[in-house]
Parts: C-alpha cells; structure tokens; sequence
C-alpha cells in the first residue's frame, strides 16, 4: 500500500478545485482534494471521469498513488468481489490514508467476509425497522423539545444545538451511555475522524491514540458490567453476548475500531445528514415547498439527503466512498492493469446518481 504522501505546499488545491473540469489533463484531477466538496465543484470532475476516464489513476499529493472507480457497473464489482478487491484492515482498510500498522484499527467495515457478516449481524438489530419504530416516539419528542428550545430572531449554531445535539441524545441511548455526559461520544467521534494535518490539537496519530486509549478503557469496564448481567438491547450489551464478539477485550485494536465503528457511524452520518438536509431545502425552496405541502414525500427524501450529503466533515472524500486495495492482478477495461496492492476508491455517490 501507498505510504501518505508529503504534503506539496506549492499546490493550490481551493484553486484546483475550482478548475474547468471539462479542459483539465486528466492526469491531473485529483478526486482526494478536499477543496471539491467544500467548495461544492465535484460534480463536474466525476462527469469528466465518467465520461472519460472511468477506471482513473492519481497519484494524489494528500494520500499517494489511488485508483478511483465511478461507473455504476464497476463500483458494484469493487464493492462485490471481496476475494479481488479487500477492505481488511491489514491491507489498508477502507480509507485512502494509509495509517501505520500500531494505528490501523480493525473492524467489522474493515473486515472480509465471512468475518465482517458475523460480527455485523450482532448489531444490525438494533437499526433495524422494528426497533427503529419503537424509538420513534423518544427520537420525536427530543427533536420536537430541541427546536421549541432554539433562539427567535437571533443568529445560532444550528449544527451544535440540533444537528450534533439529537445525534448524541440518540447515540447515547443505543450504547446506555450516561447521558449527562453524551457529548464525551462526540468528542470520541470527532477525534476518530479529525485530519491530523487540519490545525487541531490532535497533530498526529500518536495524539489521537491517547484520546482513545481513554474511551478504551472505560468500556472496558462498561463490557465486564454488562457481560455479568443478562443481554439487553444496547450496543455494548449486544457485542459483549454476542458469539463472534464476546472476546473483543481480548483483542484492543479490534475492540476500539468497533467501537469508533458504532460511535462515528451514529454520529457522523445522522448529524451531517441533519444539516445537509436543512441547507438542501434552502437552496431548492421550491423542493422545500413541494414538502411543506405534501409530507407524504418524507420518506422519499430521507434516502436521498444521505445520498447528496455523502461528504463528510472530517475525510477528504465522500462519504459514499470507500477505498479497497486489489489482493491480485486485475484487468479493467482499457487494458488497464490494476496491480495487488493497489489502492481503489469506488465513488459510490456518483454511481447512484447523475448530478446535473
């Protein structure tokens, strides 16, 4: 796998985000530029890559050499074919920045079949339909007392005070966590995910590590608690009765990425979500009247808001997407030779849908 490339302080990447897609070399378009989702220019690059240059190599300054896959057929052969393409951990996981061994934490995502549908099928109740509805009178009644709490006629930060603040609400009651200190998962959260090139105090993987190493131990604890008692239908609860995850403790770096697994998962996706939903509405206000005065189109436009909210603050790619390393010698079209150990990112988001 790739090694993180040095930073190259000489390219201006908001300046190339906001390049002619359509004239730029291809060699040159860089779908890792975190510029393209900030700035809200990457629909016209993946048309380009659609068009011209679906099987694409970079050799990106952020992460290094990568291939980014965009047509729908290829992105469900990457995304299907786990014996070529491999999200285990060992191999680089499902992220374009290759983190050192000490560092790499092994997860359920970052695992192959038949490892990754065992440990998976532990906690998918808890989101499934059934529980979903039974938690829909506790997720209405804290969203309803959240927004009759927000400020009239002043400027607020709707990401903290609602966004992050019903996503944690949430979370904290999937892991039975004390929801006194609910932001602590928030804290966890964003630790995970943070660039440690973004300017914050967590600089480096040795930083992060500490942070972590501290929600490490309290579930720790947490786990010997809940493995005494009788399962119960939180998350910890869940992993620690469950046969392909009763021995996590045992195995620390396992252990932790499950739980960053969980704990980004409920939070990341739901807040962004959350705030992509509401800034979609208000640049397409007449989308936002066609829901005003039909909220029978609820249900159509949760799934699509996860879709075209698919960048995610903390990583310099969609969201949507996920990065896979080829285990032999692959041919793709155009008789391109895609070697074992290369790095590919299957764009799921401009798969599913042509943006116009």
């Amino acid at each position: 796998m790739n090694d993180v490339a040095p930073l190259r302080s000489a390219i201006d990447f908001k300046a190339e985000a906001h390049r002619d897609p359509w004239s730029a070399p291809l060699d040159e378009i860089d779908v890792s530029n975190p510029y393209l989702y900030s700035e809200d220019t990457w629909h016209g690059f993946f048309a380009r890559l659609r068009r011209d240059d679906p099987v694409h190599f970079c050799d990106s300054p952020l992460y290094g050499p990568f291939w980014s896959v965009t047509r729908y057929r290829d992105i469900m052969t990457v995304d299907t074919s786990h014996q070529i393409y491999s999200s285990d951990a060992a191999f680089g996981g499902i992220t374009l920045k290759d983190v050192p061994l000490p560092y790499r934490k092994e997860s359920f995502i970052a695992m192959d079949p038949p490892r990754h549908d065992e440990q998976r099928k532990i906690v998918a109740p808890i989101v499934a339909p059934p529980n979903l509805a039974n938690m829909s009178g506790t997720i209405r009644e804290r969203a309803i007392r959240i927004l009759e709490g927000l400020p009239r006629g002043e400027v607020f930060d709707w990401v903290d005070r609602v966004s992050i603040e019903l996503t944690t609400q949430m979370l904290s009651t999937l892991f039975d966590f004390p929801f006194e200190k609910r932001r602590t998962l928030t804290r966890w959260s964003n630790v995970s995910t943070v660039n440690t090139r973004a300017g914050t105090e967590i600089d480096s993987e040795e930083k992060r590590d500490a942070v972590l190493q501290e929600m490490l131990a309290y579930f720790a604890e947490v786990w010997k608690i809940r493995q005494k008692q009788p399962p119960k239908f939180d998350l910890i609860s869940m992993l620690a009765h469950g046969e392909a995850t009763r021995d996590l403790p045992s195995r620390p770096q396992e252990f932790m990425g499950n739980l960053l697994l969980l704990i980004v998962g409920g939070n990341d996706t739901t807040r962004n979500s959350i705030s992509g939903g509401l800034w979609f509405l208000n640049q397409f206000p007449e989308e936002y009247a066609k829901l005003r005065a039909d909220p029978g189109l609820i249900p159509k436009m949760v799934p699509e808001t996860r879709w075209r909210c698919g960048t995610s603050r903390a990583t310099a790619i969609p969201e949507k997407s996920r990065s896979r390393t080829g285990s032999s010698s692959t041919a793709r079209g155009r008789a391109s030779i895609c070697r074992s150990g290369s790095a590919f990112t299957a764009a799921s988001a401009t798969g599913w849908r042509r943006c116009n």
